[in-house]
């Protein structure tokens, strides 16, 4: 497997050699490009291709947003992980809804960053674990309550297990090491669980699990 290859955007070129810094001291990721404002940032995923741009939400020109929807539709197909100062939920839901694969604050410890660039590239959503309660309200508008007595009853004892370490904010390689078994029984397990859930993808089981006391 080769090596993820990332893109940081932001304005601050002393975040940006920091965050050069902590990811290249993983041999599996790679930094390719750099850029300082969101037209460049658009400019240099497209020139570039990297596997994970990493963008910050507040750039010049064109803000994390803008620069995300401008990507979705020319279909790029780099994995989108969103560094911000700013724990808003809006901006948090608005971002899932364009299909960004994490999300994290600018204090977020460096093996959090690590494993937000390699759960991207893997295809996985990584939502920095102590925003995933900020969802809840903005979900709370958007879904109906459902009791959790049935819930509890429907899913395994297995799939409680998966779905307490998701809403804890755990990607699938770390509930495989926390439980013993392999990554890609994970994936079945939750695969399994949004479709008896009838949910969309891993953060709405967060969600959900929160709002209906199952963890």
């Amino acid at each position: 497997m080769g090596k993820t290859t990332v893109v940081l955007a932001d304005d601050h070129i002393l975040m940006r050699k920091g965050l050069r810094k902590i990811l290249e001291m993983e041999d599996d990721i790679e930094v390719i490009g750099e850029a300082s404002d969101g037209n460049e940032a658009i400019e240099v995923v497209q020139e570039k291709k990297p596997k994970v741009l990493l963008l910050d939400i507040n750039m010049p020109k064109l803000n994390g947003i803008e620069v995300t929807k401008s990507l979705k539709k020319k279909g790029v197909e780099a994995q989108i992980v969103i560094l911000t100062v700013y724990d808003d939920r809006e901006y948090l839901l608005e971002l899932i809804k364009l299909g960004i694969s994490g999300y994290v604050l600018k204090d977020i410890e460096p093996q959090g960053l690590i494993e937000a660039v390699r759960s991207a590239s893997r295809g996985e959503t990584y939502i920095q674990p102590n925003l995933t309660r900020a969802l809840v309200a903005e979900y709370n508008r958007l879904t109906q309550p459902v009791s959790g007595y049935g819930v509890r009853k429907n899913l395994t004892v297995r799939e409680k297990e998966v779905l307490a370490y998701i809403a804890e904010g755990m990607s699938n390689r770390e509930i495989s090491d926390k439980l013993g078994i392999s990554e890609k029984t994970v994936k079945n397990h939750v695969s399994s669980i949004l479709r008896k859930l009838n949910l969309m993808d891993r953060t709405q089981v967060a969600v959900f699990a929160i709002r209906n006391k199952l963890v």
